[in-house]
């Protein structure tokens, strides 16, 4: 046989060899492939499933919860926490954390409640008491937002101690203001627009929550500042290197959040017909909870608006169930950081 035979029958071997393995591979690969989407996806299935599981759990517990009334009783506990945990999710996505937003809506609630009454002593004027209130409102969550934003980007102070910090400081606040005592005598105004007001059939808490809810959608995914801010919270120094100004969208992120936990505290104030020390002392960890089963990586950097708006949801039908099911107030906080460390197992890749 020549020299030129056998290199022929090598070559020929040398390609069967290496397209037999391919063949041979092919049904693995694709096995392989469908269990890499499907461990990527877990995330999404997890919160419908919860969801499924949660909605068969309280109906068979309570043969209220299904009911027309109850569904909308929901819908209306779960405006409150879902404008907080927007600008949790805004924050967290640009790579930071944000536990101060409690104490906002605690501050917001006591100090627009006593600006309310010192401008109420003027009857002619509900219309200047209730714009005090808000404004009042509105200029807390700002200022403590950019007070956080700016410890975050310029000192750079870890965001967990930083706003955890900014927490314990706005919560004694409010407790040497108001002396640990409800304040009283707000104009009815306020609760009459923002608390049971209704715009053609539809409770204005509700409307609120909805427009907060588009514009936070359009911010993150249509704008430049949605895109600096995804980018930062992925790779800060890569932004930066790209030309983002991260320290001016870190600062632009808490305040968000500040004013969006600012809205919160004058919509549950209007509710409530009082200004509270109290009231916002479970929103750190129920904003938290409801971003992360929304799939909402603690890394910064994903995240999206309407996961977040069935997490919250997901959330308060626990809560609602379980006050259905007549557990008691201990249990409710197992059960809420019971489903935070299920969704932080599910989001491991």
């Amino acid at each position: 046989m020549s020299v030129a035979s056998l290199s022929g029958s090598f070559e020929r071997e040398g390609r069967l060899s290496s397209v037999v393995p391919d063949i041979v591979d092919q049904p693995v690969r694709r096995r392989t492939e469908v269990f890499r989407r499907l461990i990527v996806n877990r995330q999404a299935i997890a919160l419908p499933a919860m969801f499924v599981v949660a909605s068969v759990v309280f109906t068979l517990g309570s043969p209220n919860f299904g009911t027309l009334n109850n569904l909308t009783n929901v819908a209306r506990q779960s405006v409150y926490l879902l404008i907080i945990s927007l600008g949790q999710l805004i924050v967290i996505v640009g790579g930071g954390l944000d536990l101060s937003v409690g104490s906002v809506v605690s501050l917001t609630s006591v100090a627009s409640a006593m600006m309310s009454v010192v401008f109420a002593a003027c009857p002619d004027t509900p219309l200047l008491a209730l714009a005090a209130g808000l404004g009042t409102g509105v200029l807390i969550g700002a200022l403590v937002g950019t007070i956080n934003g700016v410890g975050v980007s310029v000192f750079r102070i870890a965001p967990f101690m930083m706003t955890l910090g900014i927490s314990s400081v706005l919560f004694g606040t409010t407790l040497l203001v108001s002396g640990g005592v409800p304040v009283y005598g707000m104009p009815p105004l306020l609760g009459e627009i923002f608390g049971f007001g209704r715009l053609a059939g539809f409770p204005v808490p509700a409307i609120v929550a909805l427009l907060l809810v588009a514009v936070t959608y359009i911010v993150l995914e249509w704008t430049r500042f949605g895109r600096y801010l995804y980018a930062t919270g992925g790779n800060a120094r890569a932004a930066e290197l790209s030309g983002v100004r991260t320290h001016r969208v870190c600062i632009a992120a808490f305040m968000l959040s500040g004013v969006l936990a600012a809205i919160s505290g004058l919509l549950l104030t209007a509710r409530l017909g009082t200004g509270g020390a109290n009231v916002g002392a479970s929103m750190p960890l129920d904003s938290i909870a409801a971003c992360v089963i929304s799939g909402v990586s603690l890394s910064g950097g994903q995240g999206r608006t309407l996961t977040v708006v069935l997490g919250t949801l997901l959330i308060i039908i626990v809560q609602n169930g379980l006050n259905l099911m007549q557990v008691g107030a201990y249990a409710q906080s197992i059960a809420t950081g019971g489903i935070l460390i299920l969704a932080m197992a599910l989001a491991r890749r």
